[in-house]
This record gives C-alpha cells, structure tokens and sequence, in this order.
C-alpha cells in the first residue's frame, strides 16, 4: 500500500472509530467500506463491519464479512468463532462446523471453539462426537470458580452431557455384557467389573498411568522378566529371517507411515514435533486389531512368528505388531499407554550406537536379536543419538496376570464398545 494510500486508511479508522463512539453506525459503516475499496483484506473494517451486521441481525452480511476477514488472516481464532456463530445463526451447519474446525486448527485447546462444536454435534443428534467435543472441553476448562460467569452455563452444561453420555455408556454395556458375565458365574471378575466402572466414571483411578482403559490391581512392572515369556525363544531365534525381510521391504519404500498422525484440530501436546514426520515411522503388520494384509504379505516369516506369540483380541484395538523406524537425532518424548491389559514387546533389529530406552526409573540399551517386555503404561521414552536408522519389531501381548476369563470379558467389552459406538469406537470413545 502507497504511503499516501495509508494515511488515508489511518484517517478513515479514527473517523469510523469517533463514529461508532458517537453512535453513528452508519457513519463508521461507511467509513470501513471506502478503507476496503483502498485495502480489501484490511482485517480491523471487516471485524467491524461483521460486528456491526452481527448486532443488527443481518446474518448474510455477517457472515460475508467474517468470511472474508478469515481468508484475509485467519490466525486469530475469535475470527473463525465469529463466522461460526453467524453461520450458526443462519442453519448453515456445514459453514458452522468448518468455522470451527478452522479455530481449532489455530489453537486445539480453545474453550469456546470446543463448546461449540460440542453444541453443534448435539444439535445435529451426533452424540459420539459431541460426547468427545465436550470431554476435550471439560479437559482445557479451568475450575469453575476460576471461569467467567459468561462461560460458567456452557462449561456445565458440557459436563453434564458427558456424565449422561458415561451413564448411556455404562448401561448399554451392562446388559451387553451381563450374558458373558454369567458364561463365567464361578469365575472371579471383580477386577474386570472394577475396569468397567472405572472406564465410564463410576469409580476413581488412583494408581494407574494407563491413558483410557485402566484393569485394576495388574501390578505395574517396568520391563518383566525374561523368563516370564518362555515363547521368546522362538522369536528371537527368527531375528535374522525378520531383520532380512525388513530390509527387503525398506527397499521397496512403500507401505511406511508416519507413526503419530494428528488432525490440525486437535491438541498435539508433546508430539508437535513428530506429528506426520517421516523421523518416527511405522510398516504396520497388524494396526488397530487389523491385520494389514499388503504389509503381511511382504513378510511371511514375521507373521509366522507372530502367530506363535499371545496377540491380545480387542476388536478396534489389538493386535498391533509394526517394524518400528526411528530416524537419526530423533526422540520419542515420555508418554504412557492407552490400557494396561496388554504389555508391549521390542525384538531389536538394527540399532547403531547412541540409542536408549527408559521405562519408569530404568533405562536400557536394545540389543539385536534380544527381546524384551514391558508395560507401556508407566511413563517411557526412546532416542536414537546416531547417524543411522533404528529398527525394533514392536508388538503387543496379552497382560499375563490375566486369567482366560478375564481376557474373554475385556474381548467383549471391547466388541460391545464398538457396537455402542460404531465408527468412534473402542478405547477411543
């Protein structure tokens, strides 16, 4: 913009500002629409004039305004909100839900942005998103004491529908499960009884880092002991057959993905940095309890092998089994697991020196061809300091301090969590 051209936008916002001081809203109307004809994307006018419109209920002109003040700049997310409430205020649910997808993708913790999409999946009857929308809200939300008054009714109405939702929840799996239940009278399933209402809120977790799904008295162990798991033997003996099949399918390039992959919507927390990076990737062989049949193919020993190990079964869940690539200079920050009923196994392939591993208080140092086992719900972390790749065979195994009945109800939870749930279904609802 020309120097003269800005003295005369500087002139027009401080008489569109005396305006609107004064009351003279058509005067300051007028005055954002000439600063437009000079600057266009000039976002202060587009506010203004979106307020104004907002105020005086013209939803149309509301919403041109916002529209363009969001494709003008975008980074504050109070614009993509505005355009959400006028959207809202015409019934343009799809406008309304990409607005707030759009403040969310600027800050995932906004509070209001999370209220509002909660709103919206509730008017719409999508009540699985809705429950998750007003769960993040409850997460971000300072106490209520601390809350301004404005956001106090929304803040507890997003509770409330969350604490019915976990009550709908618990339920539907009472009487999905209550047949199970009684395959195995003589059994004792008060642990899994415990996990179920700890899971929808009837019970407190005290002593577990498990992130969604938490079994009750599994006592937590860092890394177990080897000779726990007699089955390692076999596996171990198959490094050299597995280690040449990875190599064969590093070759090829194809069929690696990214190991954490977050939307732009949601919270990234400590995977900010590795989030969709190729720095920490994965050749899944089975993935949320799917066997991944064009990975699977490519490595028939590795899948062998497997078949002989104790796959935990919880439809939309487990097993999961992936070649783990960890890229040089690259770390994987301290974070937990989603459920405690199963333990996760390294068999190490490929690890150049400077790469380390630490469970809770103990750190180790893979070695290939030497497997072991922990529980991936006390804090762990892993780094390569190399120059090369690091390659470790991950999967996971059934808890082994679970009995044969409990494995079967936690199957049946998990199934009946899917039906309640559809495509949200399992630890992730």
């Amino acid at each position: 913009m020309q120097g003269t051209s800005a003295a005369e936008v500087s002139v027009l916002e401080a008489q569109a500002g005396r305006a609107l001081q004064a009351g003279r809203e058509a005067e300051a109307a007028a005055a954002w629409g000439r600063i437009l004809e000079i600057e266009p994307g000039h976002e202060r006018s587009l506010a203004g004039l979106g307020q104004l419109a907002f105020r005086k209920g013209d939803m149309e002109a509301a919403r041109a305004a916002f529209q363009r003040l969001v494709e003008a700049g975008g980074g504050d997310p109070q614009q993509w909100i505005n355009l959400a409430l006028a959207c809202r205020a015409l019934r343009d649910e799809k406008g309304e839900e990409a607005a707030i997808a759009g403040a969310l993708a600027v800050d995932p913790s906004d509070l209001v942005a999370l209220i509002l999409r909660g709103n919206l999946y509730e008017r719409l009857g999508r009540t699985h998103e809705a429950a998750r929308a007003y769960g993040a809200a409850a997460t971000v939300a300072p106490p209520m004491e601390r809350l301004h008054a404005d956001l106090k009714p929304a803040v507890g109405h997003a509770l409330a529908y969350r604490r019915r939702y976990d009550e709908d929840c618990a339920a539907f799996l009472a009487e999905r499960l209550e047949p199970r239940l009684a395959d195995f009278a003589g059994e004792d399933l008060k642990r899994f009884r415990d996990s179920v209402d700890i899971m929808v809120g009837r019970k407190r977790r005290y002593d577990s880092r498990s992130a969604i799904y938490h079994y009750p008295e599994l006592a937590p162990v860092e890394f177990y002991p080897r000779a726990d798991f007699p089955w390692l033997d076999a596996v171990e003996a198959a490094t050299d057959r597995m280690r040449g099949e990875f190599v064969r399918v590093l070759e090829g390039e194809d069929g690696f993905t990214p190991y954490i992959t977050y939307p732009d919507d949601v919270p990234k927390n400590q995977w900010a940095e590795l989030n969709n990076s190729p720095r920490w990737s994965a050749f899944h062989l089975y993935k949320l309890g799917g066997r991944v049949d064009e990975n699977a193919a490519r490595c028939p020993a590795t899948m062998e092998v497997l078949a002989g190990v104790p796959q935990p079964d919880q439809p939309g869940r487990t097993p999961a089994a992936m070649f783990s690539l960890l890229r040089p200079r690259t770390r994987i920050p301290a974070h937990s697991g989603v459920t405690n009923v199963r333990l996760v196994t390294h068999l190490p392939l490929i690890v150049p020196p400077g790469c380390g591993f630490r469970v809770g208080n103990e750190t180790r140092e893979w070695v290939p061809g030497e497997a072991w086992v922990f529980d991936d719900t006390i804090e762990h972390e892993a780094w390569n300091d190399s120059e090369k790749l690091r390659v470790v065979l991950i999967f996971d195994i059934w808890h082994p301090a679970l009995t044969a009945a409990e494995r079967a109800m936690v199957t049946a939870l998990a199934a009946a969590l899917q039906e309640f749930s559809g495509a949200a279904s399992g630890f992730e609802a």
